[in-house]
């Protein structure tokens, strides 16, 4: 006769189960635990305490034993990371060391992660745009991917409750391709951002323009903020640190001690997933077995509906190594299409040039955000031989002229001038790349990690259509610069690798059709009704808006729904 240990088995049972601290993860957190249910939340990282854990929050310059800079040793520690741009001493504490999670590059890869409680919503950009109709119908109308199962009107009011509680600034400017959203005080554009701005309404009609970009910063208090114990955004711009004011919106300063706050909260830190339990004579997942980082044991956790936000790459690799007799190829993959259909954003093309005009001007003081031009190609119509477009950032600024060529009292009088050079301008291309059957990721066959989890082949790549959506950026924004009379017109490539910039997305996308898709229109398995993934990998298409607002928005979303069907004993 078999004895089980019921006393243990409760307390390692929740209501529900979040695989995952990050930006939606936070967010499943949040909903889950204020509609009553006991939730328990696995991150794989190390506890991060907002305020008490920003090791390098309010160091000045000259307090960083390397100036900034990360030595050699540990340099060749982070080969992945080390050229991101937020790589250096102030943020090592929360980027991830190569030997953590091994994985194999059948093409360059640059895999950015980032293991603590709130994951990489404390290293993020900030920026937040809504997608349109003219996103959510573009694979259905140019042919590539699948349809999504929902449109605008269906995330809309979910974006206006994110927004409310996140905390956006950003303007009202009434454009179809880009929704507005429920805003706070906007940052103000400089001078020759506003002319710029002038310069485009002017040459192009109404067809394209420049707003002042919309980010996850607090300019205007609120109760709902004071509620979370958020101040004000302070403008330092030195948020990949951690912010101790919560100006910006992170798990950490917000969805994550909200959750706890209710009461109905387990986090435990330190806990990688190996994978989900499947139970073949319910037909639906029981739980998940997790392996502690620091002890390498094992242990099961059960639950009646599990969400999977462990940022889109791994909740691929979860999957996938949750095989049984009924999911032999890894959970929900009956069409064989899990892992496949992996897209991201394509930073590679920049722009920079002068501008020698309002030279009685310059900025002033800081300002965590940027301009931003959205989508202006493929909009309405096919118009150039690649499919979709590109959105762009757009930054004017000076700086003091220095000279370092001289030498004792020379030097130090050179060093203190404060005469201004040019405006400097700039712009990056964030292009939505297609994805494609062969863009994947896969367990390796003989392969592990060190957890004892199957390695992931990785599999993903630049093509023809993202070098035309490069050079067209080029071209274009060469010729709005020229015509906005700026010069010394630089096009540069970056060379970054696939990944480089933190939004991939896909493999376990939406669809209407579950011969094509994994999940349905409430990022719920086909045929595992209690499993949502509600992280990047539920994505179809990526478009070209910054992608963590939409996941926020799906997540909450898809929260009122599955506590909506537990309570209904539909799953």
């Amino acid at each position: 006769m078999t004895y089980f240990n019921i006393d243990s088995n409760k307390k390692q049972t929740f209501d529900a189960i979040v695989i995952g601290s990050g930006i939606s993860g936070g967010w499943a957190a949040k909903e889950l635990t204020e509609k009553g249910l006991k939730t328990l939340v696995l991150e794989r990282g190390r506890d991060v305490k907002h305020v008490t854990d920003y090791p390098t929050t309010m160091m000045n310059p000259w307090e960083f034993e390397h100036h900034g800079k990360v030595p050699l040793a540990l340099h060749d520690e982070y080969k992945i990371p080390r050229d991101h741009y937020i790589f250096g001493e102030s943020t090592l504490h929360f980027l991830v060391k190569d030997a953590e999670q091994e994985y194999i590059q059948d093409d360059p890869f640059t895999w950015m992660r980032g293991y603590q409680v709130g994951g990489r919503s404390l290293l993020w950009a900030r920026q937040t745009q809504r997608w349109s109709n003219f996103d959510f119908e573009g694979p259905a109308r140019d042919g590539f991917a699948v349809d999504w199962p929902i449109r605008y009107a269906d995330i809309a009011p979910w974006y206006s409750y994110v927004e409310k509680f996140a905390g956006i600034t950003g303007n009202k400017d009434g454009l179809p391709e880009l929704p507005d959203g429920e805003f706070l005080a906007p940052h103000e554009m400089s001078c020759v951002e506003k002319h710029f701005k002038q310069q485009v309404a002017k040459n192009y009609a109404t067809s394209r323009h420049v707003i002042i970009g919309r980010a996850a910063h607090i300019t205007e208090s609120k109760p709902i903020y004071v509620k979370q114990g958020r101040g004000k955004c302070q403008n330092r711009t030195l948020c990949e640190r951690g912010c101790p004011f919560g100006g910006y919106f992170s798990s950490n300063s917000s969805t994550i001690p909200w959750a706890e706050k209710t009461g109905n909260l387990t986090l435990r830190p330190h806990s990688v997933v190996h994978s989900i339990i499947y139970d073949e004579q319910k037909g639906k997942a029981k739980g998940v077995r997790v392996i502690d980082a620091i002890t390498r044991e094992m242990t099961e956790y059960y639950a009646n509906i599990i969400f999977l936000n462990a940022s889109a790459i791994n909740s691929n690799l979860i999957l996938l190594n949750s095989i049984s007799k009924r999911f032999p190829n890894g959970l929900g993959n009956d069409n064989g299409l899990l892992g496949k259909y992996i897209a991201f954003h394509t930073y590679q093309g920049r722009i920079s040039a002068e501008y020698d005009g309002m030279l009685d001007s310059t900025t002033d003081g800081r300002r965590p955000n940027a301009s931003y031009i959205p989508r202006f190609r493929n909009v309405f119509k096919q118009e150039t031989d690649f499919l979709r477009g590109y959105a762009a950032g757009f930054t004017a600024s000076r700086s003091p002229i220095q000279s370092f060529n001289e030498m004792g009292e020379n030097l130090k009088s050179a060093l203190l001038k404060n005469d201004l050079g040019l405006w400097k301008i700039g712009s990056h291309m964030m292009g939505e790349t297609i994805p494609k059957e062969e863009s994947s990721v896969r367990l390796d066959p003989h392969l592990k990690d060190k957890y004892g989890i199957p390695q992931l082949r990785i599999s993903v790549k630049f093509d023809e259509n993202d070098r035309k959506m490069m050079k067209d950026f080029h071209e274009q924004f060469a010729e709005m610069y020229t015509k906005a009379g700026f010069n010394n017109i630089q096009l540069h490539e970056t060379h970054r690798m696939p990944g480089s910039e933190n939004h991939e997305m896909g493999g376990v996308r939406m669809g209407k059709d579950p011969k094509t898709s994994l999940l349905n229109k409430w990022n719920q398995l086909h045929s595992c009704k209690n499993v949502f993934v509600t992280d990047g990998a539920c994505m179809t298409s990526t478009a070209t808006q910054n992608p963590s607002l939409t996941y926020m928005a799906l997540t909450a979303r898809a929260v009122d729904y599955a506590v909506k069907q537990m309570k209904a004993q539909r799953l």
